[in-house]
């Protein structure tokens, strides 16, 4: 594979997925080619997982079927999208990756970071990205970012209380010392310009 798998990781109201899209749109213009998407989601099958998980009905959801069903997403999302993407020297931008789930499944859930590790070892067979963007922001100003917006559709993970968003913070700054050479800290309590800038030059750096 020719290209880079770039992720971009954060807790709720962090402004990943805002930073991520402009980031996408400015190294368009630069000329190289940019995949676009998310987890779980990003084709089809995913997607269709995406709902099941994120339903704000699904309050009975047990961590560990919620933890299954994103490696499964992952999974499908990985041979039919990235790998695919990758092989024809794309740089793709992913909003969320296994990161995610060893910090909320992990940690927050109390299910184990390993534990999660491992149980993706075997959707992903060893596959990490090249570079993880963690954007770091208190979980307090995060949700207060999401109550403000209000084109920003709730799902169940914002129902979650404060404790929940706080053991998940606790879970990425646990990764940020497991992977200190591939999570880079970006703090995203600063203006989106200045964020968006920040990640832009992180992934410049890297692709160079």
């Amino acid at each position: 594979m020719t290209g880079y798998f770039i992720t971009f990781e954060g807790g709720e109201g962090a402004g990943k997925t805002s930073a991520l899209n402009i980031v996408a749109q400015r190294l368009t213009e630069q000329g190289y080619p940019i995949t676009v998407t998310r987890e779980p989601g990003g084709i089809t099958i995913a997607e269709k997982i995406r709902a099941i998980i994120l339903d704000r009905e699904h309050t009975e959801m047990d961590a560990r079927t919620e933890a299954l069903l994103y490696a499964a997403a992952r999974r499908q999302h990985l041979i039919e999208k990235v790998k695919p993407a990758l092989s024809e020297g794309k740089i793709v931008l992913c909003d969320r990756f296994v990161d995610s789930s060893m910090a909320y499944q992990g940690y927050a859930r109390g299910l184990g970071i390993d534990e999660i590790y491992h149980i993706n070892q075997f959707a992903i067979d060893q596959f990490m990205p090249d570079l993880t963007l963690f954007f770091d922001i208190e979980p307090s100003v995060g949700l207060a970012r999401i109550k403000r917006n209000q084109e920003r559709e709730l799902n169940r993970l914002d129902l979650e209380k404060i404790a929940f968003h706080e053991q998940v913070y606790q879970g990425y700054q646990i990764l940020l010392g497991k992977f200190p050479n591939r999570i880079k800290a970006i703090d995203a309590r600063l203006e989106l310009k200045d964020v968006v800038e920040l990640a832009y030059q992180r992934v410049l750096d890297h692709i160079r």
